[in-house]
């Protein structure tokens, strides 16, 4: 196991630990609703390559945490933590842009589905750099899930500010001097991310299925309850299928899934 390193908090830490409140409220049924699919982790943990030593970030529950490495995770939400089961890898509290650890600690970093949430997404790819010879995430470029996923081109407008002035996923891989794979998303995908029920849209008149999603939280309640609204009515007056009859023969989907790998 690696020790860590005792590092003071700076500002950027108090920032993120501030902001991950919002996974010590969303994130109590997050082993039960967003677990690994296990076609996106084939990909990821191929990504890995030979990596012995493995630091996840944003570790989460630990849903898509190799079983056959050495793990460390780190992640902020206690909430979150205390939801790892038995038996998983060891965690430790931290945040993305400063990491405790020493330089090279680690054959690989990675991350999957959190970096939205750093204060400083660039500032985390860094750190995941400088404690690892190897990074491998999974994240979406939001252009292309705008541009695709039709809960936000017709329901969802507002999802757009989410982003506003955060760095892009293709200027998050030019400042490690990563590369961007498509990842499709299967119809069935069972991390239930936002996308995921792409072709299963009455799932998002699940409050159960929205709640742990960021997304939600973030657009606000009024946004919530419109889309929802707005999204049955299509559903029963067969608006939706005409819109999206296409994507009903589909097994999977390029939503702008990415694996970023460095």
């Amino acid at each position: 196991m690696h020790r860590a390193e005792e590092q003071p908090a700076g500002n950027e830490r108090a920032r993120a630990l501030s902001g991950d409140r919002l996974f010590d409220t969303i994130g109590a049924t997050y082993a039960a609703t967003r677990p690994a699919d296990p076609r996106i982790a084939a990909r990821i943990w191929a990504a890995l390559g030979d990596a012995r030593t493995v630091v996840n970030v944003g570790a989460g529950t630990g849903s898509y945490e190799p079983s056959d490495r050495e793990v460390t995770a780190v992640e902020p939400s206690a909430v979150m933590r205390a939801q790892r089961p038995a038996g998983a890898a060891p965690c430790v509290p931290g945040v993305a842009g400063s990491l405790p650890f020493a330089d090279k600690s680690f054959d690989a970093a990675m991350a999957v589905s959190t970096d939205q949430h750093w204060p400083d997404a660039i500032a985390g790819y860094r750190e995941m750099r400088r404690v690892a010879r190897r990074v491998v995430t999974f994240h979406f470029d939001i252009s292309r899930l705008e541009r695709s996923f039709w809960l936000i081109r017709d329901y969802m407008p507002e999802h757009g500010q989410l982003s506003a002035g955060r760095p892009t996923l293709t200027e998050r891989a030019s400042a490690i001097g990563g590369r961007l794979e498509p990842v499709p998303i299967p119809w069935d995908c069972r991390d239930g991310n936002f996308p995921s029920y792409w072709r299963r849209p009455e799932a998002y008149l699940d409050a159960r299925v929205r709640r742990p999603v960021s997304v939600w939280h973030q657009v606000g309640r009024a946004v919530e309850e419109r889309v929802v609204r707005d999204l049955r009515a299509d559903l029963e007056s067969g608006r939706w299928a005409e819109r999206n009859a296409e994507l009903l023969d589909l097994d999977e989907i390029d939503l702008g899934g990415r694996l970023l790998i460095a």
